[in-house]
């Protein structure tokens, strides 16, 4: 019975540390087999992602707990057979690096997008330079950043971009002779799934 509950309580913390961050596994699987729109379809996670994180954190410590506590003989009072693979202290530490690695994904996802800002093109005309500010909904982390200057920073006429998911914006430096702000935001809305609810231009500073 303690094997089983062992086990339950492993697969309950690799299970919660998946869901924990499963809002920015998508822009990450999109990013690397180059597939758009499904950047956004688990943000609504992302409330949940502290309970998530903390039922993980309890059912990984009760699996050590339960593995580590000294035992000499079972419930029937016959020698401890000997573990199974599942039962070890290899597996549960796999199991416990696998965990921390899934919570922290929004942490290192960027290094998935190719973020790197552009060159700046031919713009030394300052009268073509604008900069517009785009109010985005549904980025839920860093990853989700990265996911939107990427896209951005590819679009032909895009000299500079930044995002932040905590103000749900995007700053964007562009020369509008090569691209406009609807272009940019239509461009982030198929290639992200996030929806660009406005946009505000204003002169190069």
């Amino acid at each position: 019975m303690k094997s089983q509950n062992n086990k339950k309580a492993v697969l309950t913390g690799v299970f919660a540390a998946l869901a924990a961050s499963s809002c920015c596994i998508p822009p990450v699987i999109a990013a690397i087999a180059g597939v758009g729109g499904i950047g956004s379809s688990l943000s609504w996670i992302e409330p949940f992602r502290p309970y998530l994180i903390g039922l993980a954190v309890i059912a990984i410590a009760y699996a050590w707990y339960t593995n580590l506590k000294p035992k000499t003989e079972d419930d029937c009072g016959c020698a401890v057979e000997k573990p199974k693979w599942y039962q070890t202290k290899l597996f549960l530490i796999g199991m416990t690096v696998f965990a921390a690695i899934s919570i922290s994904i929004p942490y290192y996802s960027g290094i998935f997008f190719n973020s790197n800002s552009p060159i700046e093109i031919q713009a030394n005309d300052s009268t073509v330079i604008e900069k517009v500010i785009l109010s985005i909904d549904g980025m839920t982390c860093e990853g989700c950043e990265h996911y939107v200057i990427a896209t951005a920073n590819n679009l032909n006429g895009v000299l500079k971009s930044d995002a932040s998911y905590e103000k749900g914006e995007a700053r964007i430096k562009f020369d509008k002779s090569s691209v406009t702000p609807e272009e940019i935001g239509e461009a982030i809305e198929e290639a992200t799934g996030y929806r660009i609810t406005n946009h505000k231009t204003k002169n190069n500073e």
